[in-house]
């Protein structure tokens, strides 16, 4: 898992063509103005998810990692807490391959990502997102989804 600011996004751009052009999205869009929903940036291989949620308690969190892509997670407005661990380290359900989604049992631990911040969440990186961290409060996140 690799947490930072977007302002930092050029030291990533070496460990991958299709995660520069992720991350170069993400420094190019406006995040506050582009639509919610999915948004291709080079079809099935990068795209970009524009959610908004409120946060909620770690109670009602599920584990979850994806083997097909990897996450860019990128908090537009708001703050959340996001677990992390590894998915060796957690208990798989069965895995949904037309959704590429792993559900995951067990503990891990929670970081802060506010405004402006991404974390780059790899296929053996287990994660939580969405999770309060001062209390339920509006968070707008792009998620981008690059095919590995």
């Amino acid at each position: 898992m690799i947490i930072d600011e977007l302002t930092n996004a050029c030291a990533y751009f070496a460990l991958g063509a299709r995660l520069e052009r992720a991350l170069r999205f993400l420094q190019v869009m406006d995040g506050q103005q582009v639509p919610l929903g999915r948004h291709e940036i080079a079809g099935d291989q990068v795209f970009a998810l524009v959610q908004e949620y409120t946060s909620k308690p770690l109670a009602a969190g599920i584990w979850e990692a994806h083997r097909k892509y990897l996450d860019v997670q990128y908090v537009v407005a708001g703050v959340e807490r996001l677990g992390y661990a590894p998915v060796t380290a957690l208990e798989a359900g069965p895995y949904d391959a037309e959704k590429d989604y792993l559900p995951l049992a067990g503990n891990g631990q929670f970081v802060r990502l506010a405004a402006g911040q991404f974390a780059v969440l790899m296929p053996h990186d287990a994660h939580m997102p969405g999770m309060e961290a001062d209390g339920p409060q509006p968070v707008r996140k792009v998620v981008v989804k690059v095919r590995v």
